[in-house]
């Protein structure tokens, strides 16, 4: 086997494959992990119910994003779409198997997703860029809505709104209004680390490979015997599938209901944006998207007032909004001309600084 070594940094084909190949990256995500477990006893209620549970959530329905348009090069902006397919097929199942535990419909919810986003994928393989956003466009006005129109999916509720019935794991409720936040951290918790390392190893391995040989040559992956057809409804269904998944989370670990406005276009643009700032093609860079356009207003609604208050000047609830959008557009400019990989490029290039650090490069 041809293997280099040079101080810390190997290089084999095995290491290229490797998830962690660096023990650092590999002490670090398990300090990580364990920190984050801890919240679930130092955390406050606040810091769990209103900034922890949801930064997981739309990380993870980043990932789902990232693997389509990051990896095989599919722009999408059905994403809000496909997360209440998720979330309205899991609260069908729920009503329909009330024995079965909560968590497993969660994870069987993303499927009904993944069949939605294949039959809304088939046009990508005709079309690409601006005209396959269209499509997927096309796909989040009609799910949107179909869950406003269909009495069925919410008990000929014509609302279409969705209350989470009261469901336990264990003997702890988890779901429903007596739910605490730190058992529903703790399951949202684990379930994206499980989901993220099942899409770490899925993008690592030869599924992976071909949605970015497709991502940067389409014809050229095609003539190596890659065959679009598969791989890109593949990628279109494992991205609706964990779309799905935190669609469901959405409504049944975080709000506890949910009316079909939710899953708006509004909702896949932020999550589009979350993975353009975050770094396309990068797992790492969906959890720093999120947690950058999910706490910016939350940081901006503690920090403003507390500056310009005492200078006797109001700032309300709407400035901080228009703020919000003002950042974050010129954020999504400037990553765009300037860093297109986004903050996880950034990371990158400061770990392999911190690497070195203190013998120059």
């Amino acid at each position: 086997m041809i293997y280099r070594e040079a101080g810390q940094f190997k290089s084999s084909y095995a290491a290229d494959m490797a998830v962690f190949p660096l023990k650092q990256d590999r002490i670090g995500i398990l300090v990580i992990i364990l920190l984050a477990y801890s919240m679930a006893f130092f955390g406050s209620t606040f810091m769990l119910q209103a900034v922890l549970i949801p930064f997981l959530i739309f990380a993870l329905a980043a990932i789902g994003l990232n693997m389509l348009v990051g990896y095989t090069g599919l722009l999408s902006l059905g994403t809000g779409a496909f997360m209440g397919v998720g979330a309205y097929a899991c609260y069908k199942l729920m009503t329909i198997f009330p024995e079965v535990n909560v968590v497993i419909w969660i994870l069987v919810s993303g499927f009904f997703s993944a069949g939605i986003g294949i039959l809304f994928g088939l046009p990508s393989l005709r079309i690409k860029g601006f005209y396959l956003a269209v499509a997927t466009l096309a796909a989040q006005f009609f799910l949107q809505w179909t869950f406003n129109r269909v009495p069925w999916l919410v008990n000929y509720n014509v609302s279409g709104a969705i209350e989470a019935p009261r469901r336990t794991l264990f003997d702890v409720q988890i779901v429903g209004a007596a739910a605490t936040p730190q058992a529903r951290y703790i399951v949202v918790l684990t379930l994206v680390i499980l989901l993220t390392w099942i899409a770490s190893n899925i993008v690592h391995g030869r599924i992976g490979r071909q949605w970015m040989a497709i991502r940067d040559m389409d014809i050229a992956a095609e003539l190596m015997g890659i065959r679009p057809f598969k791989a890109k409804l593949m990628a279109f269904a494992v991205s609706s599938y964990y779309c799905g998944v935190a669609g469901a989370m959405m409504v049944f670990l975080w709000y506890g209901g949910a009316e079909y406005n939710v899953f708006n276009i509004d909702q896949s643009f932020e999550i589009l944006f979350m993975v353009i700032i975050g770094g396309l093609g990068s797992l790492i860079g969906s959890f720093f998207g999120a947690a950058l356009i999910f706490m910016l207003p939350i940081a901006m609604g503690a920090l403003l007032p507390a500056i310009f208050e005492p200078l006797g000047i109001r700032v309300g609830s709407e400035t901080i909004e228009h703020l919000r959008f003002m950042i974050l557009g010129a954020m999504i400019i400037f990553f765009l001309i300037v860093e297109p990989h986004g903050l996880a490029r950034l990371w990158q290039i400061v770990k392999q600084k911190l690497r070195v650090w203190p013998f120059p490069y």
